[in-house]
């Protein structure tokens, strides 16, 4: 089976997932303020990753296709933030402090500011005015 049909069916399982767990905890808290079905999914899938990185690395239990399954895709579709603490994780093991701390600012900082102009741009869209 290639890594590409393993990744997506993967990532169809993590995202049925997020979608079932994300909520489910939503709908637990009572919250429409704070959004703790994305926190606990983001903690769960951190924790995952985590874990099962741990065994690969160490044990050297997954091939490379349940690792393309599994991490790539589930992980990846369940939460990218897994992916990200992962990746920042191996960074700063590797000795890349000014990677890690690029990493955080980037996914922080830059994905925050993206998603704030984006909002802006879709306010002055409706609005009739442009940026």
């Amino acid at each position: 089976m290639g890594k590409l049909f393993l990744a997506g069916i993967g990532g169809f399982i993590g995202s049925t997932l997020r979608y079932a767990v994300g909520g489910l905890v939503q709908n637990w808290s009572h919250s429409i303020y704070f959004p703790y079905g994305t926190l606990a999914v983001n903690l769960v899938g951190c924790l995952a990753i985590g874990f099962l990185s741990q065994l690969a690395e160490t044990r050297g239990v997954f091939t490379a296709e349940l690792r393309t399954l599994i991490f790539i895709g589930v992980l990846g579709g369940f939460t990218t933030f897994s992916a990200f603490g992962n990746e920042t994780l191996n960074l700063w093991r590797d000795g890349e402090n000014s990677l890690a701390v690029t990493n955080i600012a980037a996914h922080n900082e830059i994905e925050e500011g993206m998603a704030t102009l984006e909002k802006a741009q879709i306010h002055f869209y409706r609005s009739g005015k442009s940026l």
